[in-house]
């Protein structure tokens, strides 16, 4: 099951409420209750199966009160689990410790613990040729908390790929409950992304099934929604999503999600116009937190009254509340509540002629920040170690994962191949039957044949990775050479958005064509900069293009690099690049144009050059072509010729014909 936090909105910032993952939920009282008694359970335990087992159910019930007692008694179940080998204790005991270390901050360790139990419950999950819901429960739990760590480091891509996969197995087993708490992570997702009609199409999901389930926590949905509503200015629809909320809290009441919800029918009243509204209702807000001594939630209530009496211009007031809310944000050590009080009070000392204290505050305000800049920074650091640590541990349990399918396959062709001699020694008397296996036979070479062109078209794509990042590295020194820190500092921006998108999808050999055309895009971007504005560009794609519409990755960027370098730069005046996606045939046409020197002038510039740089980018592209054409058993091709206007030539058009291929096969 599944413990979990309340919707905040600390400074203005809509932060919406995450389930962790947790294999029971026990609370107050009865959790101390069962602790003791599975403790006296343990010590009376004398099987290690049953000793590993009870660990984990003794650390799991520690993560509402203590995570340091999580991380004691899951450190416990684990070295037990491994001194008997029992896997799917072993599997829980990194998922204990690795709530631990979420509830701690700890997300590196916490992404560490999580992975590891992924890779133990899909091997079980491999090797038992029943799937029990044990083991496809952990494994859910394994993808899901993977998914929380992502999102809470702002990694929401990553997030969205995990919560969907845990959700796809719950839905596969038919537990609701779990899938109404991983529909809510997925709106998050949607939310943070600025997508909001997603975000809204989850939390009605999830909205549904709790509303069936009568779960307790489903006004903490109902306000989401109010939120999602309220952020695209709907303003009827927000409140009438808060009213039901505030229902909802009368019946289940939880004072810091009804607290919560207080404060955002302050901002509602606010953004209509009605303050004397909104200020009773953050009046209640910061009751319902003191009653349960949320000292956070108090500090953002008095901070948003603040604002209110700051735009009134009753400038007292404004004071008083900020003052409260500076005051509680410094013994809780919240900087960026710190930092936004200090500003205000800057202000509201500005305003009330004080020049002295305005200055002071401006000036506290400043080591507020640079505060929260450097440790963002180091943050920044540390989540980017923490990806590159998860990244290369993905690639080496891929790696795992294909040696252990060659084993596999090699195995089964062994055990073929010793039914195939039985089946021609039958063969001698039964001729049909040789007839058959014959044509078996005949087909699963051409499986091989067809699966041997993608991995030859794979590793062609992974030459032209480096090719491209050396090409990219070597303009930037010459574009720092030429141009200067400043622009350098602009251009490697754009690189590394650039390298981003390159290696999101460099293990695929297909991508969507919007992500090519995101690419080429960010790729001319750069070389526009690099060469001091000496093109301009146009990508344009036909509405015939379906969205799940794929090509191989880094295909057109040769060519548009060739455009750029042989053919424009030599130009003496600014040129253009035009590049086209159609649908023509039942091909897809991609066409590359350009205005400059034209083809054969271009080679004969080439060859009077005293040391001519051998390109292997368009052979690899020419050769990833060819195994287009294996693969998919399709024509693809490639045709350059020099475009003319009343014989004089005027540019270079590059087009591709490439077979049409989905991401996904269509039904």
């Amino acid at each position: 099951m599944f413990c979990n936090s309340q919707e905040l909105f600390p400074m203005k910032k809509l932060a919406l409420s995450i389930f962790i993952f947790c294999a029971f939920s026990t609370f107050g009282f009865s959790q101390n209750k069962t602790t003791d008694s599975l403790i006296v359970v343990l010590n009376c335990t004398k099987n290690d199966i049953d000793k590993a087992k009870t660990l984990n159910e003794i650390a799991n019930s520690y993560k509402t009160s203590d995570p340091k007692l999580v991380l004691q008694f899951g450190e416990k179940a684990l070295q037990l689990s491994q001194k008997i080998q029992y896997k799917l204790a072993e599997g829980n005991a990194f998922l204990n410790i690795g709530n631990g270390n979420i509830i701690l901050g700890n997300y590196a360790l916490a992404l560490q613990n999580f992975s590891n139990a992924q890779q133990i419950f899909e091997k079980l999950s491999e090797n038992t040729s029943t799937d029990t819901a044990e083991i496809q429960n952990g494994l859910a739990r394994a993808y899901g908390s993977i998914g929380i760590v992502f999102s809470e480091q702002s990694n929401y891509s990553k997030a969205l790929q995990y919560d969907l996969k845990a959700v796809k197995i719950y839905e596969a087993i038919g537990d609701l409950g779990k899938c109404a708490r991983l529909y809510n992570n997925i709106g998050i997702v949607y939310k943070s992304q600025g997508q909001d009609f997603k975000a809204l199409e989850y939390f009605i999901k999830c909205l549904k099934i709790q509303e069936k389930n009568g779960d307790a926590t489903v006004g903490v949905i109902i306000t989401n929604i109010g939120n999602v509503y309220l952020n695209q200015k709907n303003y009827d629809k927000a409140f009438e999503y808060y009213a039901k909320a505030k229902s909802l809290f009368e019946k289940y009441p939880d004072a810091r999600g009804e607290g919560e919800l207080y404060n955002n029918l302050g901002l509602y009243y606010k953004k209509v116009e009605k303050i004397p509204q909104s200020l009773e209702h953050y009046s209640k807000a910061v009751n319902l937190f003191a009653s349960i001594d949320d000292k956070f939630g108090v500090a953002d209530t008095y901070y948003f009254i603040g604002e209110i009496y700051l735009e009134q211009q009753n400038y007292t007031a404004a004071l008083s509340n900020t003052n409260k809310s500076l005051s509680l944000a410094n013994a809780l050590h919240v900087m960026e509540q710190i930092r936004n009080a200090e500003k205000n009070l800057s202000i509201i000392y500005d305003k009330m002629n004080n020049p002295k204290l305005s200055l002071q505050h401006y000036k506290l305000y400043n080591i507020a920040k640079d505060s929260i800049n450097n440790s963002e920074n180091v943050r920044n650091g540390i989540r980017a170690e923490m990806n590159f640590e998860f990244e290369k541990k993905e690639a080496l349990q891929k790696k795992e994962q294909e040696k252990r399918e060659v084993i596999y396959s090699e195995a089964s062709k062994r055990h073929q191949q010793q039914i195939l001699f039985i089946v021609l020694f039958i063969v001698l008397v039964f001729g049909i039957v040789f007839l058959i296996n014959n044509r078996r036979q005949l087909k699963k070479t051409l499986t091989l044949q067809k699966e041997l062109a993608e991995y030859e078209q794979k590793a062609l794509h992974l030459q032209m990775n480096p090719h491209f990042v050396f090409n990219c590295l070597g303009s930037i020194s010459s574009f720092i050479v030429q141009n200067g820190t400043d622009s350098a500092i602009k251009y490697l921006s754009k690189f590394s958005k650039l390298m981003r998108l390159t290696l999101e999808y460099s293990k695929e050999s297909l991508i969507p064509i919007d992500k090519e055309i995101e690419s080429l895009q960010n790729y001319l971007e750069l070389e526009q900069l690099r060469f001091n504005q000496k093109f301009d560009f146009k990508i344009t794609k036909s509405n015939e293009i379906e969205d799940d519409m794929a090509l191989p990755p880094l295909l057109l960027q040769p060519f548009v690099e060739n455009a750029i370098i042989h053919g424009l730069i030599p130009k003496e005046a600014k040129g253009a690049i035009n590049i086209d996606f159609s649908i023509e045939s039942n091909n897809l046409v991609c066409t590359i144009a350009d205005d400059g020197i034209g083809f054969m002038k271009s080679q004969e510039l080439k060859e009077n050059l005293v040391s001519v740089h051998k390109s292997m980018a368009l052979d690899i592209t020419k050769k990833r072509l060819e195994m287009m054409e294996a693969y998919t058993s399709k024509t693809s091709n490639v045709s350059i010729k020099e475009i003319t206007d009343n014989g004089n030539v005027s540019g270079t058009k590059v087009v591709l014909n490439l077979p049409i291929q989905y991401i996904t096969k269509k039904s």
